[in-house]
């Protein structure tokens, strides 16, 4: 996964972001292998994802999204909050960046 992107490449994806609704939720069993590989498969299907890290799990936002990025060999787009935004271009990108 190329890291280096571009500032208006982030916030073209910032902005797409921005309508998409989080399609996982982590609560308080936090990082699980099972919940990592589901990422992976959504981030191969749809390239750019949004997860929401509920109240009850106690870990930090910016250290899950690192932590996932890392394993799902993704971009970490940006943490608001307690919502992630995680990109990783398909064989055949759907998304293109300017």
């Amino acid at each position: 996964m190329n890291k280096n992107i571009t500032s208006k490449q982030r916030a073209y994806l910032r902005s797409l972001a921005m309508t998409e609704d989080a399609l996982f939720q982590l609560g308080k069993s936090s990082l699980t292998p099972e919940f990592t590989s589901a990422v992976d498969e959504a981030l191969a299907k749809r390239e750019l994802i949004k997860i929401s890290v509920l109240k009850n799990c106690d870990d930090d936002p910016r250290e899950i999204g690192a932590v996932l990025s890392e394993r799902t060999r993704s971009l970490l787009v940006q943490v608001v909050g307690r919502k992630i935004t995680l990109y990783r271009p398909a064989k055949e990108p759907k998304i293109v960046l300017p």
